[in-house]
């Protein structure tokens, strides 16, 4: 039964509004048919109004929505998700872990609100991190490293079982990838202020954040050519993660302070390295994560999509235009933050990367909303509207040189403003999307049950 609404009440086009329909249209106005009609028009706003007393949802009009058209619905039907994970530390240490920690959840638990309490785990963590060390520079006490590594292991585990929380209550649908993942972008930008609260890292935090970002972004971009998620024999949800809390139990126990000396005071075997001792522990870690971590797996995702996008016979320059968007919030921040007046880096660490981490899942909730809706490869111009912030950010900045560096509007304004827009940006997609998915399958964001017909 398909439903409409006029300004009163809602009524059902179904067999007896048709019945009406013929009646009047066919010239018959005996008492008999008039009054058939009346019955089942009466019928059938009767079984209206029971079906909102029992909670059913009407269907609404797919044209209305702002996110998905008729065929990303066709597709959300359709699609299945396609994972792999080659790691061996997943396999045979946390794999084994994780399918006895997922159950202690009971089978009424929805997947999602599982995402979603790791994901508070971490804004927990980040929030430490802000009450004890405001601009990441100072040490905070060494319960809070501690506090940091224990909230960031039970965020991993979380993360890893909810989807088999979704296999154990056959609730797995495509809203759940993309809740998953919408979370693991923003996840980014909070360990990245927890870690920097750990490492006293100030101004290099953003820094932290960027390494983070860019294998995740460039992860997504390859799924959503290959059609899979692939995870290499070493990667950032598994090994990564790994490395980051075992960091912040060591720092419980040798305090913040090791990370800020020396790196050559910090591990003396590797003094004779030249130029050791003028490098401080966190810059060395950072370089040294680009260089083994981030570049190696930037290269794997590259050659997976040449290799797709040769097979389809398709353009690779249309494939890295997809990156565009995510360049250029990189470049615009940086840029910003060069000319800024007020060090907005190291003065408002936590802005800078909650700002630029809010803009961040936009872009990546965008791409996961394409690939789940099968749209055309290539550039999506709404990505874009994350970017037109920065602009007058920017060019506020500007005017400083031309006032004797004092801008035209305060930073610390400014920046609040770029905060709120990209939340504003962000929640708004994340509420519509998530109600155009419920609404187009069928299913609720934190319930098991389906909705009824």
């Amino acid at each position: 039964m398909e439903w409409y609404y006029n300004d009163s009440f809602a009524c059902s086009s179904n067999h007896h509004g048709q019945v009406g329909k013929h009646v009047f249209n066919d010239g018959f106005y005996s008492g008999a048919c008039i009054e058939l009609f009346q019955f089942n028009w009466l019928a059938g706003c009767t079984e209206a109004y029971l079906d909102l007393l029992r909670n059913k949802k009407p269907k609404l009009d797919l044209e209305e929505m702002g996110y998905i058209g008729a065929h990303g619905v066709a597709a959300l039907h359709k699609y299945k998700y396609s994972g792999v994970d080659h790691s061996y530390t997943a396999k045979y240490v946390l794999q084994p872990f994780w399918s006895r920690f997922v159950k202690i959840f009971p089978l009424w638990m929805p997947p999602n609100m599982i995402t979603l309490t790791g994901f508070i785990f971490l804004l927990t963590s980040a929030l430490l991190g802000y009450i004890y060390s405001p601009r990441l520079d100072s040490a905070p006490p060494r319960w809070v490293n501690f506090a940091h590594g224990l909230l960031l292991f039970l965020y991993q585990t979380f993360d890893a079982v909810d989807g088999k929380q979704a296999r154990r209550t056959n609730s797995s649908s495509p809203l759940g990838e993309l809740f998953d993942h919408g979370c693991d972008a923003l996840a980014c930008a909070f360990e990245g202020l927890a870690f920097g609260s750990t490492a006293m890292c100030g101004r290099t935090t953003f820094w932290f954040w960027v390494i983070s970002a860019v294998p995740f972004y460039c992860a997504t971009w390859e799924s959503y050519f290959t059609n899979t998620l692939i995870l290499p024999a070493v990667n950032g949800p598994t090994e990564g993660l790994m490395l980051i809390y075992f960091a912040h139990f060591f720092t419980a126990i040798v305090g913040s302070e090791w990370w800020a000396q020396p790196f050559g005071k910090s591990l003396p075997f590797l003094s004779w390295v030249p130029l050791i001792h003028e490098i401080t522990t966190y810059k060395a870690v950072l370089f040294l994560m680009v260089a083994f971590a981030v570049i190696p797996t930037l290269t794997f995702n590259v050659c997976n999509v040449y290799k797709v996008v040769q097979a389809r016979k398709g353009s690779m320059l249309l494939a890295l235009a997809m990156l565009y968007p995510f360049a250029v919030l990189l470049g615009g921040v940086l840029a910003w933050g060069y000319l800024s007046p007020a060090d907005i880096m190291g003065n408002y660490p936590h802005l800078v990367v909650v700002g630029t981490g809010l803009a961040f899942g936009y872009l990546v909730g965008r791409m996961i909303l394409a690939h789940l809706c099968d749209e055309p490869k290539g550039l999506k111009t709404g990505m874009c509207m994350s970017l037109l912030y920065l602009p007058f950010a920017i060019a506020n900045a500007l005017t400083a040189r031309l006032n004797d560096g004092v801008p035209l509007v305060d930073e610390s304004l400014v920046l609040l403003g770029y905060c709120a827009f990209t939340a504003t940006l962000y929640l708004h997609f994340a509420t519509s999307v998530v109600h155009e998915i419920t609404t187009a399958l069928g299913i609720y964001c934190f319930r098991i049950t389906r909705k009824e017909a």
